[in-house]
């Protein structure tokens, strides 16, 4: 099964750019069935509780371990772990002891349906926006053929690696191309190149694998 690789071409403390820039790479390869997902870590109960008043339909998820409920039916599983949305997350703060950081999800909804909100909401938490869906054009000059299949855009909160591994104090935006490998060379690489000079930019760190 292919995958595809993401470089980074962008890193800033100053999230307004940050959203600005992902925007504008994104608006390259947009097209009518474009869509976008958001997604967060939330680091505390207090975090939790703001995201759900500011955007209370996307699924909360906290952290458990599979040793818990094996043999229990999902149906009795505790809210928190089986997914809840924002208005029926559990009052009691003891429901979220061993479920932190607690995860928020929100997905295929129109390009510049969400985005701003969420930006707005992230805060101290890690998390990401992600442009899907898109369409990257041939380049018959350079000998680059375009697609639709790994054609992304995402833009990452206080981390620097696509799995929130590594917490960073700044943001950046990922260009996403097919991941074809060929005696340890990606040779798609080319083409984050040319996407990346499309919008002003370049190729600031290694590409980074899903």
């Amino acid at each position: 099964m292919s995958i595809d690789i993401a470089y980074p071409v962008f890193r800033t403390p100053d999230l307004p750019a940050a959203l600005s820039t992902a925007r504008r790479l994104m608006e390259f390869g947009r097209h009518e069935d474009s869509q976008v997902d958001v997604f967060a870590e939330l680091c505390s109960l207090a975090e939790v509780r703001r995201m759900a008043r500011g955007l209370p339909q996307g699924r909360f998820s906290g952290r458990w371990d599979d040793t818990e409920f094996d043999g229990v039916p999902l149906q009795n599983w505790p809210p928190l772990v089986a997914g809840v949305l924002g208005p029926d997350l559990p009052a009691d703060p003891a429901a979220y002891e061993g479920r932190l950081p607690v995860e928020y999800e929100l997905g295929d909804l129109p390009v510049d349906s969400i985005e701003d909100v969420f930006a707005a909401a992230i805060g101290p938490n890690m998390g990401w926006i992600n442009w899907k869906w898109l369409y990257w054009p041939d380049v018959p000059e350079r000998d680059l053929h375009g697609e639709s299949t790994h054609a992304e855009v995402t833009l990452l909160f206080n981390a620097r690696s696509r799995d929130l591994d590594e917490p960073a104090d700044d943001h950046s935006v990922l260009v996403h191309v097919r991941k074809i490998s060929i005696d340890s060379r990606q040779m798609m690489e080319p083409y984050a190149h040319w996407l990346a000079e499309q919008a002003g930019l370049t190729i600031i760190g290694p590409g980074q694998s899903s």
